[in-house]
């Protein structure tokens, strides 16, 4: 007895979970763009510890998991690994953590353009247009701006701009999403 991948019925997490990750994220938004200095630090303070105790705490269960289930144990144990490294470091040293995130998160957002501008192109050339090629074309050109430029104090501050906006956006769109769910 064999079910596709199609029939297999997937769980929905509950609507009331997406409702508290959507006004978590407005809340966090709202208070990135339009609190007092102080609050914006305080508040990113946090984000930075939580971050820590996240990574420390999911790489502590990948390598968990290794024992539960043993597909691709090596990956594991390397991101468990990366994970544990990654969330000491900022739980131990959450300042510098701070001031170095915003220039890494822009660092890996060019890598990242990168990497996606050339998926896109390749996918252009096997018949997914010029709009695939142009769009991987532009990705290109940002991820390597990006890239060159991570070091520099302006770009990093930018992020913290477009992800207090993101947080905001997004918790609007799981707000509604929820209420959807919740009638459906």
């Amino acid at each position: 007895m064999t079910e596709s991948a199609m029939s297999m019925e997937t769980k929905q997490r509950p609507w009331w979970l997406t409702l508290v990750g959507g006004i978590l994220a407005v809340i966090v938004g709202a208070v990135l763009l339009w609190a007092p200095a102080k609050t914006k630090v305080d508040v990113y303070t946090l984000l930075i510890a939580i971050l820590g105790v996240y990574w420390l705490v999911t790489g502590i269960f990948d390598i968990i998991s290794i024992f539960v289930d043993h597909t691709a144990w090596g990956w594991k144990l390397f991101m468990g690994i990366i994970s544990i490294v990654a969330g000491a470091y900022i739980v131990m040293y959450p300042v510098a953590a701070g001031l170095a995130l915003p220039k890494i998160f822009v660092l890996v957002l060019g890598i990242w353009g990168v990497i996606n501008g050339i998926v896109l192109l390749i996918l252009a050339f096997q018949g997914g247009g010029w709009g695939t090629g142009i769009l991987g074309a532009i990705a290109i050109i940002l991820g390597i701006a990006l890239i060159i430029n991570w070091t520099t104090l302006g770009w990093g501050l930018a992020f913290l701009w477009v992800a207090a906006v993101a947080a905001l956006i997004g918790g609007i769109a799981m707000i509604i999403q929820a209420f959807r769910q919740r009638s459906a």
